[in-house]
């Protein structure tokens, strides 16, 4: 059984009251345990797409980065890939594969917690290819943020090989190019 640090506080701070001293300490310390561990909740995420100055073109090759910015009032965690769906005109769902791994132009950072304050924002790197037979012409991409159900949609007027995706973990900065 693995426990973690803040159950370990929590169960501390719990068993400091029930002793009958400290009872606003332990509840100072129960909340920022649990402020300082909660996973980001999906309405307090934004998602788009951005090229941070930097154009990601190349033998073949497109991509731009996802910025996840944290719009709540607390801190959270988030860790892992984006879940992504590519959405054709008149938001049609069109077929869509996602590999987690290095990109083309970057590389992959591997799941790991990323801490976002009030405000901070993580980024991942997507890339595609857009010159094959079978080319999906996307007009709007779905950013999961945690691969779940609950989406952001952007635009994404872009042609992509087969629906064929490449994305990094989220990462606390912009992926080296």
């Amino acid at each position: 059984m693995v426990i973690s640090r803040a159950t370990i506080a929590v169960t501390a701070a719990v068993a400091f009251a029930a002793a009958g001293t400290g009872t606003a300490l332990a509840s100072d310390a129960t909340s920022s345990a649990t402020r300082a561990t909660q996973e980001c909740q999906p309405g307090t995420l934004k998602a788009t797409t951005t090229q941070l100055g930097t154009e990601q073109a190349g033998m073949n090759h497109a991509g731009t980065f996802l910025k996840l910015t944290n719009t709540g009032n607390v801190t959270c965690v988030i860790s892992g890939y984006a879940g992504l769906a590519l959405e054709g005109s008149g938001h049609t769902a069109l077929t869509t594969q996602t590999e987690h791994s290095d990109t083309y132009f970057a590389a992959d950072p591997g799941r790991h917690d990323v801490t976002l304050q009030a405000g901070d924002s993580a980024y991942a790197d997507l890339v595609w290819t857009h010159t094959g037979a079978d080319t999906a012409a996307a007009r709007y991409l779905q950013i999961s943020p945690t691969g779940g159900n609950s989406h952001s949609t952007v635009a994404f007027k872009q042609d992509v090989d087969n629906g064929d995706l490449s994305v990094t973990a989220w990462s606390d900065a912009p992926p080296t190019i």
